[in-house]
């Protein structure tokens, strides 16, 4: 029996590896099948890859699974299950994915065994594609819902943030889209109040630069021209004072317009870094994690360490493991219009490249010490254990089933612990977005893109101009 107790430990570490070789594989790893199909433009293919993908469809992952269903089934032209997945994902995130037993999992394993709660910014784009699928539908009615959703998410995320300027407490592509679909609507009103928010939100910002985007001069005409529209003629006199740029009457096409937005590369993916912190006493008494270099002090989460008895006395450094955007550049670096030999180009509307890095940043601090707080709480539980085990057995002698606890509790912190690196991954790297005017009936569009390496493709639009103001998105998620 002895002999057998002995083979046990060898024996589940050669088991407890294989796991943790396994487990230790990325999110972007484990789907790779399918984002390959989506860079590669074979949507069926992809979709059917992902109805088949067993970690996608883990109750824990359904908020993420919804969105890339939503995203694959419009870029397949079916906007109406397109929609159905969306709304199940709003659905998901009204309700709330958040609850004492998952809390108590993300405590216990890590943050990849949660439930899937989806980046701020990707709640903003699912707003973006569900308008752009009731449109394609020809139902405005629920286009302007939608557009009034965005109000809501938009103050929602102001709150959160207390509207502070220095974080991502609004989304100002998502306020110009909103002014786009009023604008389609006639709704000269509201369509100037969603420009206004949209120009506002650049004006806060250094050099009214947001998220590595400047205020394109297409929302600077657009809000002008609304103003005019709208007889508000002391905000356009405000707006050219400030664009330092003269109002000029626009007459669009008699076909009407078409908003195309250029969705180009795709979105940065999430990769595991590992961190070590050590942790010490402050002034105060209270624990403090900090880096090798002292240049980061991070102080202990009490809302992880209040309800547990574990002692933290003996925890010196703890290892952590959290998750960094690694960008992957687009193929395509430029693009243009030519309808008529006339010119066209695209402008930046939102770069979620620039998001998706720059808001991890920002939420660095919070969730280090959540996640250095329970790595020592682990750490701690192991010591406690291992203590233990001296002297306790018969006549004095160690115990070995509390030793033995004590590292299968080291070994399964070690393996257990894993960043989350879920997200969002067929959304592009950028949007960009040019408004063209259109004749009555059918319009040829050229549409010109320039690699990187300098090659070309051309590809050209067929849109019926009938009047309106219309919207289409051209994928080129490579």
């Amino acid at each position: 029996m002895k002999k057998y107790s002995k083979q046990i430990p060898i024996s589940l570490m050669g088991l407890f590896l294989m796991v943790f070789v396994y487990g230790c594989a990325s999110y972007n790893e484990r789907v790779a099948s399918y984002y390959k199909k989506i860079a590669e433009g074979d949507y069926l293919a992809a979709e059917k890859d992902l109805e088949r993908n067993s970690l996608l469809k883990k109750p824990r992952n359904k908020l993420l699974y919804l969105m890339e269903l939503g995203r694959v089934s419009q870029l397949n032209g079916n906007y109406e299950a397109s929609n159905r997945y969306f709304n199940e994902a709003d659905r998901l995130l009204e309700i709330g994915l958040g609850n004492t037993r998952d809390a108590i999992v993300g405590t216990l394993v890590n943050p990849m065994t949660q439930n899937y709660k989806g980046e701020d910014f990707e709640k903003f784009m699912i707003h973006y594609y569900k308008a752009l699928n009731y449109i394609y539908l020809n139902n405005t009615e629920e286009a302007i819902v939608e557009a009034r959703r965005i109000s809501l998410q938009t103050q929602a995320q102001a709150d959160k943030y207390n509207d502070k300027a220095n974080r991502y407490s609004q989304d100002a592509f998502s306020l110009m889209l909103q002014g786009l679909i009023y604008e389609r609507d006639r709704d000269v009103n509201n369509a100037f109040i969603a420009y206004r928010n949209a120009v506002e939100v650049y004006l806060k910002q250094k050099d009214t630069i947001y998220y590595d985007t400047p205020i394109p001069t297409g929302l600077k005409y657009d809000v002008m021209r609304m103003a005019y529209l709208n007889g508000f003629e002391s905000e356009l006199q405000r707006f050219e004072k400030i664009f330092n740029m003269p109002y000029k009457h626009y007459q669009a096409g008699a076909g009407g317009e078409l908003v195309l937005f250029w969705e180009n590369g795709l979105a940065p993916i999430k990769q595991q870094e590992d961190l070590v912190f050590s942790l010490v006493k402050g002034s105060n008494g209270d624990f403090v994690f900090t880096n090798a270099a002292g240049t980061i002090l991070i102080p202990i989460d009490h809302d992880v360490y209040r309800n547990n008895s574990t002692s933290l006395n003996d925890v010196h450094s703890v290892r952590v493991a959290f998750p960094k955007y690694v960008s992957k550049p687009a193929y395509f670096t430029d693009a243009s219009i030519n309808v008529d030999s006339n010119h066209f180009y695209f402008e930046k509307a939102e770069d979620i490249n620039a998001l998706a890095v720059e808001t991890l940043k920002q939420r660095f601090g919070k969730e280090m010490g959540k996640t250095l707080t329970r790595l020592a709480v682990k750490k701690g539980a192991e010591y406690a254990l291992k203590e233990s085990a001296k002297g306790s057995g018969k006549n004095g002698k160690d115990n070995a089933l509390l030793e033995g606890l004590g590292f299968g509790v080291q070994l399964y912190s070690l393996l257990s612990e894993k960043a989350d690196t879920r997200n969002w991954q067929s959304l592009p790297n950028q949007i960009l977005y040019t408004r063209v005017p259109l004749k009555l009936g059918e319009n040829k569009i050229a549409l010109q893109l320039k690699s990187k390496d300098g090659n070309s493709h051309t590809d050209t639009l067929t849109v019926k101009g009938n009047g309106n103001l219309q919207f289409l998105s051209y994928p080129t998620l490579r």
